[in-house]
């Protein structure tokens, strides 16, 4: 619990104004926790927060725009928002891009984007509010990563790259903090229904690329339903697991490419040759590569996943 400022527990999310980020946030104000937010548009952080303020009324609520790739913005917010409160309990790195293409396609930007988001925002948050956890003897951390992280599946490279190093850092950083009071939890979740299929990019023939990444992450088979995951979250990073596989599928591949490594990367070879290649380097949102292919098909489709996006501030 806080002490000083707050009776109640406290919670940053970065990467909380839209999708996944959206919901974590949620569910923490559910359990009774106020909440420090940051995403980097102001004008998505404020409708976030005044939806949090609808949803969970009597929860304190201060978001501010950080870029988290900025270690010098993710210093200062985190100082912030811990003399706001008093202490921050529990600190989760969900903010994310996902760009969907070939490797032909891709480029060194692609690879630095990612980085920057997903390894670099993680290292920066991690630097920025551990030393503070370590010296009041509790905390918990968490970082969203995939099962991209564990397995490498084709036409998300950029993606997995830094996914693979976020797992290696928490993974990290649980063995390090041992005994210190301070927990990290890598949260590996498979596909899930936020809606991240409209804000993702695609390239090398953004149309074609979009017809199988947006039913898959909107089909109740391929993905998961976004609340449940949520919840499974949150209880991991509380409790303090070191490794919580949010889907049956996430675990499953976790052990299947543990166990037959040369196999699992076989497979997704074949996967590979399956999709749609392209060398075209022009990138274009979900939105716009779902008015190219104009599929009323992928459209019924993909519904599940719209209609979480309506839900999620994703669009």
């Amino acid at each position: 619990m806080s002490d000083d400022t707050t009776t109640r527990p406290v919670a940053l999310v970065a990467g909380a104004s839209r999708g996944l980020g959206l919901l974590l946030a949620t569910e923490f104000a559910r359990r009774g926790y106020d909440l420090a937010l940051c995403s980097r548009n102001q004008a998505s952080l404020d409708e976030a927060a005044a939806q949090l303020a609808a949803e969970v009324p009597g929860t304190r609520v201060l978001a501010q725009p950080c870029d988290v790739a900025d270690q010098d913005a993710v210093s200062a917010f985190v100082e912030r928002m811990w003399k706001e409160f008093g202490a921050i309990d529990a600190a989760v790195h969900v903010a994310g891009i996902i760009q969907v293409g070939p490797w032909q396609a891709t480029t060194h930007q692609h690879f630095e984007q990612a980085i920057d988001v997903m390894l670099w925002g993680p290292i920066n948050l991690a630097l920025a509010v551990l030393p503070k956890m370590v010296e009041r003897g509790s905390g918990r951390f968490g970082v969203v990563t995939s099962i991209g992280g564990k397995v490498s599946p084709p036409r998300l490279l950029p993606y997995n790259v830094a996914k693979f190093g976020a797992v290696g850092l928490v993974e990290g950083l649980s063995a390090e903090l041992a005994g210190t009071g301070v927990t990290a939890t890598t949260l590996v979740p498979g596909l899930m229904r936020t809606g991240s299929h409209t804000q993702a990019t695609f390239y090398g023939d953004p149309a074609k690329q979009y017809a199988w990444f947006g039913p898959s992450a909107s089909l109740p088979l391929l993905s998961m339903d976004a609340e449940r995951a949520t919840r499974k979250m949150v209880d991991g990073v509380v409790r303090g697991r070191p490794v919580v596989h949010i889907s049956p599928l996430a675990q499953i591949g976790s052990r299947v490419h543990g166990l037959a490594p040369s196999l699992t990367v076989r497979a997704m070879g074949l996967a590979s040759r399956l999709l749609p290649t392209g060398d075209d380097p022009e990138v274009v949102p979900g939105t716009v590569a779902k008015e190219r292919l104009s599929s009323p098909l992928v459209d019924r489709l993909t519904a599940l996943g719209d209609r979480a996006a309506r839900k999620n501030n994703e669009v």
